[in-house]
């Protein structure tokens, strides 16, 4: 039940000193961040502005196939390359981080583990080589935290499925060329055994994409509405059996889950990183202001948090590449990121004092970006409540 508790002792080892694998993800992750989106992220978050040119050259670099398998176009590595990868993309850009999180986690991860062989070799080397964006459809106007109870329906009709109703929050809505979408194929069914997952391409008849939303972080993130009008899906397009589909939600959510605490920590280290430099170089009293105790503090416990909170992550993400039960694991992972990094966030603006509080300053998109990691894939309480129901399984 749940897998193991702790990972055996050559593993933590691992975990504290990176393999030669792990550590070139890491270094070509870190060149590319710093290369394309450290330039250019305050002005794509300023001008709302997708970022078209870091999407393209992290599927040159083979970001968007990172764990998707070799035969299927992709890189064939793991959680534990991926939750790196997304440290060092959103220690610049959070935005481009939770475009290429989504693409994976919640994408290509369930097509990988839960399609058929036709439905891979259709849908993954697109995906993978960066010709389709994909997009998640799970979170409806009306439904949230209750996910299972989505109105969107799929009937039954000859040949597939016809389906109705709107998706919210999507991630990448205005650019994706695959959307994974959930919908009731049993009104009358028990309810979390009576929903399917449908492969649906940008452009099917009946799907359009509804209003984009204003949003106070992640600007550049493309989140929109979509709309489904009597979308008709066809049998080889239902991923897993009919029923199946909030079993897949949920169990891709695991890894969603560990995408969003590494955006965290790319975050959190950000806002330690700028904070450190600032509190070094700026005076006041004589000296710098790193050398009162108020501040160093805060820095001190910055850096603990951070490394604290990416055991946690590693820790996840190798569990689930083991293809152990980590539901648990990966909600406290995500959990303890998400709230460090909204810690460090206000520490990191409180920091610069009112510099930190203008756009001259990245700290304070770095607190606007810092606040979404508590909501999606799953809101700090349900995180909670996912960790209870297991401590008393």
């Amino acid at each position: 039940m749940g897998g193991p508790c702790v990972p055996s002792l050559p593993v933590m080892e691992a975990l504290f000193s990176l393999s030669e694998e792990h550590q070139m993800i890491r270094d070509s992750a870190r060149e590319y961040a710093e290369r394309i989106l450290k330039p250019n992220a305050a002005r794509w978050d300023r001008e709302e502005t997708f970022p078209e040119e870091a999407v393209r050259e992290a599927a040159a670099s083979g970001f968007l196939g990172l764990t998707t398998d070799e035969e299927y176009g992709g890189a064939g590595l793991g959680n534990l390359h991926a939750a790196i990868l997304l440290e060092e993309v959103n220690r610049w850009c959070a935005s481009t981080g939770v475009t290429i999180s989504v693409h994976n986690s919640l994408v290509c991860s369930p097509i990988q583990k839960w399609g058929t062989e036709d439905q891979k070799a259709r849908w993954l080397p697109r995906l993978a080589s960066g010709e389709l964006l994909g997009a998640y459809c799970l979170t409806e106007p009306q439904s949230g935290s209750d996910a299972a109870a989505m109105k969107t329906v799929a009937k039954r009709t000859d040949g597939g499925w016809v389906l109705n109703g709107t998706k919210a929050w999507i991630t990448s809505g205005t650019h994706a060329g695959l959307f994974v979408v959930y919908a009731i194929t049993d009104p009358g069914g028990r309810k979390g055994r009576n929903v399917g997952c449908f492969l649906i391409p940008a452009g099917a008849p009946g799907l359009e994409i509804g209003k984009k939303e204003e949003k106070l972080g992640i600007r550049a993130s493309s989140t929109t509405e979509i709309l489904l009008q009597e979308v008709f899906v066809p049998d080889e397009d239902v991923l897993g059996d009919p029923g199946q589909g909030f079993k897949i939600a949920l169990d891709t959510l695991d890894g969603g889950r560990i995408g969003i605490a590494s955006q965290a920590l790319g975050i959190h280290r950000a806002c330690l990183e700028d904070s450190l430099k600032y509190a070094q170089e700026r005076e006041q009293f004589g000296q710098p202001i790193f050398r009162f105790q108020a501040i160093a503090w805060k820095l001190a416990d910055m850096a603990t948090e951070l490394e604290a909170a990416r055991l946690l992550v590693h820790r996840a993400a190798w569990l689930r590449d083991q293809r152990a039960r980590c539901t648990k694991e990966c909600s406290m992972a995500k959990l303890f990121a998400s709230q460090a990094c909204n810690r460090a966030a206000q520490d990191a603006v409180q920091i610069h004092g009112g510099a930190g509080y203008t756009t001259e300053f990245e700290v304070e998109r770095y607190y606007r970006d810092a606040r979404i990691t508590e909501i999606y894939e799953g809101a700090t309480d349900i995180q909670r409540l996912v960790i209870s129901r297991h401590l008393a399984q």
